[in-house]
C-alpha cells in the first residue's frame, strides 16, 4: 500500500474540492479541517493503492492517471468493477462499514496522483453538521442510483450496445459528426469493466468496422458519423429490451 505524504501544492485547491460531491457542501471551516488531514500519493504504473481486505482508513480523489477496482473471482480471473478517472472520488463507502476493510483492490493502470483523506476525521466533520449530514446522503443516494442503472446496462443489454455505449460516453456532447478518440486504458481493462471477453470486445469492434461506424487503428478509434451511431445503438437497445421483456 502506497504512503500518503503532506499536500504542499495549495493553489486552487479549494476549487478542486468544491466540484466533487463529497466536499461541495463543506462550510468554510469544514474545509479547512479537512484539509489538514489531507495527504498526496504518487502511484506507478502497475502499483497498488491499497488491496481488498485491508483496514480502510482512507478515502480518495484521483487527481490525475486511472485506477482499476478490481475483485478476483473464485476461479482467479480479475472483474473490473470500475475504473477511477480523475475528478472521481472512490472507496469512500467503505467509512460507514463497522471494521470496514477495502471491499476491493485499487491498481494504477498508468502513473497516477491522488489525494488522500482520513475516514475518521470525515466522518467526525459530518457529526458536527446535520445539515451537512443530509446534503451529503442526498448526493451518495444520486451515486447510488448511478450505480443501479449500470447494473442494468451491464445485465439487460447485450456486449455490442455496451461497448457502443461506452465509447459514446467518450465523445463530447456538441461533437454530431466525424470523430476520433484515444481510449486512455487498454481494451483488455475496457472489456473485463463490461463484462466482455477480450476476444469478444475485438470481434465487435471489427464488426463495426466492417459496417463503417467506425475504425480502429490500435487505442485510436475514428467514429464515420456519431450521430449514425447513436442511431444504431437506440435500435441496439430496443431489440435487448425486446428480447428481456416477460410476457
Amino acid at each position: 500500500m502506497t504512503k500518503c505524504q503532506q499536500y504542499h501544492n495549495i493553489l486552487n485547491i479549494d476549487e478542486e474540492l468544491r466540484k466533487i460531491y463529497l466536499f461541495k457542501d463543506l462550510s468554510e471551516k469544514q474545509l479547512v479541517e479537512l484539509k489538514q488531514y489531507m495527504r498526496y500519493s504518487h502511484i506507478k504504473e502497475g502499483e497498488y493503492l491499497f488491496k481488498c481486505g485491508q483496514q480502510a482508513e482512507r478515502f480518495f480523489l484521483l487527481q490525475e492517471g486511472h485506477i482499476k477496482l478490481t475483485r478476483i473471482s473464485k476461479e482467479g480471473a480479475e472483474k473490473v468493477f470500475e475504473v477511477v478517472s480523475p475528478g472521481q472520488t472512490f472507496a469512500e463507502a467503505a467509512m460507514f462499514m463497522p471494521n470496514s476493510s477495502y471491499p476491493m483492490t485499487a491498481q494504477a493502470i498508468d502513473e497516477s496522483a491522488v489525494l488522500c483523506f482520513e475516514s475518521q476525521e470525515f466522518m467526525k466533520i459530518l457529526k458536527g453538521s446535520w445539515d451537512t449530514t443530509l446534503r451529503f446522503m442526498l448526493q451518495m443516494s444520486k451515486r447510488i442510483r448511478m450505480w443501479i442503472n449500470e447494473v442494468d446496462h451491464l445485465t439487460l443489454q447485450n456486449a455490442t450496445y455496451r461497448l457502443v455505449n461506452y465509447i459514446l460516453e467518450q465523445v463530447p456532447e456538441e461533437n454530431k459528426n466525424d470523430c476520433e478518440l484515444k481510449l486512455s486504458i487498454p481494451k483488455q481493462v475496457i472489456a473485463s469493466r463490461l463484462s466482455i471477453k477480450p476476444e469478444t470486445l475485438s470481434r465487435i469492434l471489427n464488426d463495426l468496422s466492417k459496417e463503417e461506424f467506425l475504425t480502429v487503428k490500435g487505442p485510436i478509434i475514428y467514429i464515420n458519423n456519431v450521430n449514425k451511431l447513436r442511431l444504431h445503438i437506440i435500435s441496439i437497445g430496443d431489440i435487448t429490451t425486446h428480447k428481456n421483456i416477460i410476457y
